[in-house]
């Protein structure tokens, strides 16, 4: 693993959600932080088929264009009934035929396709988020980081706060959705703690201990 020196920082993402996120895990660490929107970089093709694919794209992209180095996420929800998905294609199942992103009617399909898999008990809607972290410099070297955390689909979706399908997301041993959590609840970590609940979190945790040298 390639250690990453303190400065500037892209991080590959026109995603608001995620880009305060990262910005809340990675800001204290004295990083500064430039967004591929704010820089005006095209959003790559996500061609990938795994999280490690797409987040390889998607960083490498940014990299090269800056010559920075840029970290990524890509991330989703794996449903266990549903073989997985929607997986890396998580966003793409609320898009609109518009093209805009609609995360209400991401979810409303999760919820049908449960439904008709009948799986309607908590035993039969487990899931999990995932987090793979890519970090990448401009002459091509990668480092990859995952971080996973178990949970099950609930609905009618919960809460107003996080992004995307937060709100039908119940972490294990938690009575409150990621829609319903605290931004510092959720994917709150810092130097010392021995887990982080959110996948963002855990993948973060990760690259802090091998990338910046912090337990």
């Amino acid at each position: 693993m390639r250690k990453l020196e303190k400065g500037r920082l892209v991080v590959a993402t026109h995603n608001k959600g995620k880009l305060r996120e990262i910005d809340d895990l990675i800001g204290p660490f004295g990083f500064e932080i430039q967004s591929a929107a704010a820089l005006g970089l095209p959003e790559p093709d996500e061609t990938g088929t795994t999280f490690e694919e797409n987040a390889a794209i998607k960083a490498l992209a940014a990299a090269k264009a800056t010559g920075l180095p840029a970290l990524s996420d890509d991330s989703g929800l794996a449903v266990d009934a549903l073989g997985g998905a929607p997986g890396v294609y998580t966003a793409n199942w609320a898009e609109l035929p518009d093209g805009t992103r609609d995360f209400l009617f991401g979810m409303r399909k999760v919820e049908d396709a449960l439904r008709e898999k009948e799986a309607l008990t908590a035993d039969k809607r487990r899931a999990r988020f995932v987090s793979v972290i890519c970090i990448a410099w401009p002459d091509g070297h990668m480092d990859f980081y995952r971080g996973e955390v178990e949970g099950g689909i609930v609905w009618p979706p919960r809460g107003e706060r996080g992004f995307g399908y937060d709100p039908i997301f119940l972490p294990d041993g938690h009575e409150r959705t990621f829609g319903e959590m605290e931004a510092e609840e959720k994917h709150g970590w810092k130097p010392g703690m021995a887990q982080a609940l959110s996948h963002r979190a855990r993948a973060f945790r990760l690259f802090a201990r091998d990338a910046l040298g912090i337990e």
